[in-house]
């Protein structure tokens, strides 16, 4: 299925900060019944804007708490750290929040880069070249570990790989990833996933075909819609932040969605 035969798609990240839980459950089902086709939270211990001391919680724990509370919408996190945790558990939680939810995980995944989070947890920081090598070993890993399993997992669960690196991530997305979740306007878009599909004939795989383009927006349809699906997008996240979780502009999007069938 090349780019412009994928439905367009709509996600939104739940921030999963400066909040009660409480607020964030409420969040997730507002989500789901305004018609998201994802919803993401982030892998990180502290918030990321505002009171930095704020009110945060786990990825992992609230991902299995969303695929009893969802009946529909797919759910990640934007993205998983690799360094965080051993490459096999990770595939081990992974492979329980998809049979949880019934087949609706994606395993969102990135090098990771927030230095506090390290720092704090006592996991070893290195460097953005060590990371990103780490993430490459894990990801054979990964699914060596899924290929294992009993039972199996309910699907050939989606591997997201977030960021834009062009010599060694988006190689890392060439081989291994089925979204490539990006960062900036429609001409950065174009141009790395350009550079992508000459990683994926490098690697022998049909990156153009086989690994769909996905990109956060901050900004309504009317505005970038048109430059961003022309670059192949076709999966949009919006994001938000407690206390409120605005879903105004997520709104925008899915109408803009449902407008293009």
């Amino acid at each position: 299925m090349t780019s412009s035969q994928r439905p367009f798609r709509i996600g939104v990240q739940l921030q999963p900060q400066h909040a009660d839980y409480a607020q964030i459950r409420d969040a997730v089902l507002r989500a789901e019944d305004l018609g998201v086709d994802i919803i993401f939270n982030w892998d990180h211990f502290f918030p990321l804007s505002g009171d930095p001391d704020g009110k945060h919680f786990e990825c992992w724990t609230m991902l299995a708490a969303w695929a009893e509370q969802t009946e529909r919408v797919e759910i990640g996190a934007l993205v998983a750290c690799n360094s965080y945790r051993n490459p096999d558990l990770l595939a081990d939680m992974a492979h329980t929040v998809d049979h949880i939810s019934g087949g609706r995980l994606i395993l969102g995944l990135g090098a990771g880069w927030f230095e506090r989070d390290y720092d704090e947890y006592g996991y070893e920081f290195g460097t953005a070249g060590s990371r990103i090598g780490d993430l490459a070993s894990a990801m054979p890993r990964i699914r060596a570990r899924w290929a294992a399993k009993n039972p199996a997992p309910t699907r050939d669960i989606p591997v997201m790989i977030g960021g834009g690196g062009e010599k060694k991530t988006l190689r890392i997305v060439a081989e291994h990833a089925d979204v490539w979740h990006s960062f900036g306007d429609a001409s950065t878009l174009a141009r790395k996933s350009g550079i992508l599909d000459e990683h994926g004939a490098a690697v022998g795989r049909d990156t153009t075909t086989l690994v769909e383009r996905s990109v956060g927006v901050s900004r309504p349809p009317s505005e970038v819609a048109d430059d961003l699906v022309a670059a192949g997008a076709t999966l949009f996240t919006t994001d938000t932040s407690g206390p409120d979780y605005d879903l105004s502009l997520t709104k925008e999007w899915l109408n803009w969605r449902d407008a293009q069938s």
